[in-house]
């Protein structure tokens, strides 16, 4: 929930940021490059791509637009003096890892290649946390989800995770996505549907529509996969711009096909699909746990450091990956950005400033909030 902390609130108010950001002036020009939109601490996680293998990258690009390459760095650097902040870690800290993030962004980009983490690159906590992942068994996130009755298995309705859908519903649903997999040359006759369930959507989705299923690998019975369905709405980013975006024939197909092009290996499923004349995005689920607790780490400099050097890597190599798609600048236009570095320390100057704004709207909601407002 957004009362929890100034971080959270920052989590799930990406269009303020943007709001504001689009009045500065003086930022630092920069090239067009493809972003997630919505980058911090907490969008970057472990998953597992369509080759089965583990990766840790950005992951999540509901916000994906075309926009210059300082928005992306705005926002993630001032995440990372709230989420300090909220961790209470000193404000040198902060500034130390922000310029860090920055540095090796910087570098990044003036080599021009991109780079990957999966287990065998990964190295300090990431490699740690990726091991655990990639060992830890589908069959242990199924038993957390899932109950077995009268020899099925379907969704635990716990109100928490999944919720319990209208019987017609979930009859649409299942024969839904039952048809989309018989008219898919990928996955045709490779998948059985189970069951169905609907989902809260995350910290600044509430209100979106989305479903899990429940799948069976029909070539290895018994083996399970969960995927997840999400209504694909529209960038909270893409009001603030001036720059001309491609003309997508679905919301869906932005975020997709933007993930495709930003991220190394995809997870498995990732689809644009359309239910009921609605937008919406299919991909594996992949447990909530899969991220880096900063909660855990935070008195431990050294893995800190480490992480925000693999997310500024893993976030210039998604804009290198990404060059010279659809507007975005070529691949020597972000070398010769990640050259010049004398735009690092404004980035760092705006970010110190807006996380002081974060707090201070943070704290006017929470007030609003405690004394009921938004009852």
């Amino acid at each position: 929930m957004m009362s929890q902390s100034a971080f959270r609130f920052f989590r799930g108010t990406c269009h303020l940021f943007y709001e504001d950001l689009c009045k500065v002036t003086d930022l630092p020009n920069s090239p067009l490059t493809w972003i997630c939109g919505d980058l911090h601490l907490e969008n970057y996680g472990s998953y597992k791509g369509d080759n089965r293998l583990v990766y840790f990258d950005l992951n999540d690009f509901d916000e994906a637009v075309l926009a210059p390459a300082v928005w992306e760095i705005c926002r993630m650097a001032t995440s990372i003096f709230v989420g300090f902040d909220s961790l209470r870690i000193e404000p040198s800290e902060a500034r130390d890892a922000a310029a860090y993030f920055l540095k090796v962004y910087s570098e990044t980009l003036s080599k021009g290649k991109s780079k990957y983490i999966e287990p065998e690159t990964a190295k300090g906590i990431v490699k740690t946390f990726l091991d655990n992942v990639a060992e830890r068994k589908q069959k242990e996130l199924l038993r957390q989800r899932t109950i077995e009755k009268n020899g099925k298995l379907s969704f635990a309705i716990d109100n928490a995770h999944f919720y319990k859908l209208d019987k017609d519903v979930k009859k649409e649903l299942l024969n839904f996505l039952d048809e989309w997999l018989k008219t898919n040359r990928n996955y045709k006759n490779g998948f059985k549907i189970l069951d169905t369930a609907f989902r809260i959507a995350g910290t600044g989705s509430i209100g979106v529509k989305r479903y899990a299923f429940l799948v069976e690998k029909m070539q290895n019975p018994s083996k399970y996969m969960l995927v997840d369905m999400k209504e694909a709405t529209l960038s909270s980013v893409q009001p603030y711009l001036s720059i001309s975006q491609p003309t997508w024939a679905a919301e869906a197909d932005r975020v997709v096909a933007i993930q495709q092009r930003m991220q190394n290996v995809s997870p498995a499923f990732l689809s644009s699909v359309t239910y009921k004349n609605d937008s919406y995005i299919l991909k594996e689920l992949q447990p909530l746990a899969d991220k880096i607790d900063f909660v855990v780490i935070k008195d431990k400099l050294k893995d800190i450091q480490r992480v925000i050097e693999d997310m500024a890597m893993l976030t210039a190599s998604a804009q290198l990956r990404s060059s010279g798609r659809q507007g975005s600048a070529i691949a020597d236009e972000l070398i010769a950005f990640g050259q010049n570095q004398e735009w690092q320390k404004r980035i760092i100057d705006y970010a110190v400033s807006y996380s002081a704004q974060v707090k201070k709207d943070y704290d006017e909601f929470a007030k609003a909030y405690n004394e009921k407002y938004f009852s």
